[in-house]
């Protein structure tokens, strides 16, 4: 009898003004700007034909927006998880990567080196934690949708360690995969692991700025 792999699809929410100022959003929640909503528009143009058994997304209101432009015209509801969040920048957020190397020069070398254990001063995430944070959400919709085909909007950080765990690259190693604004993301379970379907597909985008490599 033949497994059907789990497929998920999954989308960067659109671009936000702080995106184009390079400053750390993480928990903090702000909305797109104009051409993070053209963006997200052109994504649910692209996936106009693609089904999906169900959509998850971040409750952030960045990754709301996207989604209700990519659902608008279907009839499957949108489930919303503090557990597809970006990780939580602590005292970092709010900042631009400069302003928080400025501030924070000791703390920011360690994120910028990727220390899975390092953990962000003000209550923020280790990178461990938020791995294993995405890891335990995949987990649960592996197990949920065994052969189907879903849909989740989430974030760029979120995307970092999507991709590293269907990859097999350790959290640490610099990253060498772009992850734009509102591309398309696909990933398969075959049962046992995660694979790479494709990444960063953007071809039904004018432009997309790139999650930065140390995020």
């Amino acid at each position: 009898m033949e497994v059907r792999p789990t497929r998920l699809c999954l989308v960067r929410h659109g671009e936000t003004e702080w995106n184009a100022e390079r400053r750390l959003q993480g928990h903090l929640d702000v909305p797109l700007n104009r051409t993070g909503e053209a963006q997200a528009a052109a994504t649910a143009a692209s996936l106009a034909t693609v089904h999906f058994a169900a959509v998850y997304c971040s409750d952030l209101q960045r990754a709301r927006q996207t989604a209700a432009a990519i659902t608008r015209d279907r009839a499957a509801a949108v489930e919303f998880h503090d557990h597809l969040r970006e990780r939580h920048y602590g005292a970092f957020q709010g900042l631009t990567y400069a302003e928080a190397e400025a501030r924070f020069p000791d703390d920011y070398l360690r994120f910028k080196q990727r220390d899975p254990h390092f953990t962000f001063p003000g209550g923020g995430e280790s990178l461990a934690e938020f791995a294993g944070r995405i890891e335990r959400m995949l987990a649960d919709l592996a197990s949920n949708h065994h052969g189907e085909q879903v849909l989740i909007v989430t974030h760029g950080g979120v995307l970092d360690i999507v991709h590293r765990l269907a990859a097999g690259k350790p959290l640490d190693a610099p990253r060498d995969f772009a992850i734009p604004n509102a591309a398309l993301n696909w990933i398969e379970y075959d049962g046992t692991r995660w694979h790479l379907v494709s990444w960063a597909d953007k071809r039904h985008l004018e432009g997309a700025r790139d999650e930065l490599p140390n995020a």
